[in-house]
Formats: C-alpha cells, sequence, structure tokens
C-alpha cells in the first residue's frame, strides 16, 4: 500500500503528548482514582476510564490531525477494503492466538508478570451486566479507538518516513508502553500491533485489525469469565 500524508512533527508530538502524558497522568492516574471512588468498584472504574480514553484519543487524531487539514477518516484507514483480504483476517486471528498463549505460558513458567486488577474484579463479580460492561469495553470501544491512533496515524506516520520495518517496530513499541503496568499482556501487546499495523500496510485499511483486535479481546473476556 503506498502511503502518503500532509502530517508533520507538530502532530506526532501533539498526538504523543496526549497519549504518554496526558492520558496516563489525568485520565488513567487521577480521573481512576476519583472514578474508583465513586463507583467503589474496578471494573466500572476501568471501564469509565476506558470510555473516557476512547473520545479523548479520537477526538484528538480529529481536531490534530484531520480538521486542520481538511482530512476525512479515511486518512487514519477508517475505509472499505478488498474482499480478497478477507480470508487473511482469520489466519491472522488465530495466529495471535496461538502466539499469545504460548508466549503466556512462557512468562508463567519463569513467574513473569502482575494481575490485572480490571480482570480479577470480573472474576468476583460475574453478572451479565458486568460481563456485557467488559465485552463492550474490551471489544468494541478499545479496538476503535487504538487502531484509530496506533495504526491509522501513529503506524502511518512512522511509515511515511523510515519505512515499513520502523512503522511495525516503533508503532508496536509505544502501543506496548502505554499498557504498562499490566505487564503480564506487554509480549502480547507487541505482537498484537505488528499484526494489526501489517494489516493495515496490506489491505490499506484498518477495520480488518479492528476487527482481529475485537475477536481477540472478547475471546478474553469469554475465557476470563469462563475461567
Amino acid at each position: 500500500m503506498k502511503i502518503n500524508t500532509k502530517w508533520n512533527v507538530k502532530e506526532l508530538i501533539l498526538l504523543l503528548l496526549m497519549a504518554l502524558v496526558f492520558v496516563p497522568i489525568f485520565i488513567e492516574l487521577w480521573l481512576h482514582r476519583f472514578l474508583l471512588q465513586a463507583f467503589g468498584n474496578t471494573l466500572y472504574a476501568g471501564t469509565m476510564t476506558g470510555l473516557t480514553m476512547s473520545i479523548i484519543f479520537t477526538l484528538s487524531v480529529y481536531l490534530i490531525a484531520l480538521k486542520p487539514h481538511q482530512l476525512g477518516w479515511k486518512e487514519v484507514g477508517l475505509r472499505s477494503f478488498s474482499k480478497s483480504y478477507w480470508k487473511w483476517i482469520p489466519v491472522w486471528t488465530v495466529l495471535l492466538i496461538v502466539s499469545s498463549i504460548l508466549l503466556l505460558i512462557v512468562m508463567d513458567i519463569f513467574g513473569i508478570g502482575v494481575d490485572n486488577s480490571k480482570t480479577e474484579s470480573l472474576k468476583e463479580q460475574v453478572t451479565w451486566f458486568t460481563f456485557l460492561i467488559a465485552f463492550f469495553s474490551a471489544a468494541i470501544i478499545s479496538p476503535i479507538y487504538e487502531e484509530i491512533f496506533y495504526r491509522g496515524f501513529l503506524y502511518k506516520w512512522i511509515r511515511c518516513r523510515w519505512g515499513v520495518g520502523a512503522g511495525l517496530v516503533v508503532s508496536s513499541l509505544i502501543f506496548t508502553v502505554v499498557h504498562i503496568p499490566t505487564y503480564n499482556t506487554l509480549p502480547v501487546n507487541f505482537i498484537s500491533g505488528m499484526i494489526f499495523a501489517w494489516t493495515y500496510g496490506k489491505s490499506g485499511s484498518i477495520v480488518p485489525g479492528i476487527i482481529i483486535h475485537g475477536v481477540f479481546n472478547g475471546l478474553a473476556v469469554v475465557l476470563t469469565v469462563g475461567g
């Protein structure tokens, strides 16, 4: 896929400051702490925090990268893709699931990882309501805004200047870093970031990545409840 963009360093710096400074400090720390006190429930607080993050990420991309250049959402990959690419979606989904399982097995053997408080909260309070909240957050909200930002904008910006390899690795590293402190998922985040970026590069659309991302996250929620 040929990639061209009107974006410059200013857009990159502003959006990275949003993702790496503003959101972690003001949303994931301060707002989450406030919501945790208000709800008294880690799952509810985490879900509301995630919803707020999705709005901020999506709005930031629009206001910083799209609107000033009079660009539409197609610029960040929200577009249709070739019917012939549909066959690759289950292939990459299975590959991601298998590689993630193998990574987690290896990490478990070496005792690497920390608990995910939101996951633990879901396990302790399993109802249809909490399941639907967790599933909607993980399988729908997160895949959409994360693919818009990390692949639609970030991967595209890096690839346009430094090539496919740099785009895959750097965007996936940043995608991994923002998932700290859930250290037990970081290798999985990196592998998934590589797969999502690759599908975007090959299909010209972030939709395949959104689908794979959503299926993977949704399956994780189902297995968490079932486990």
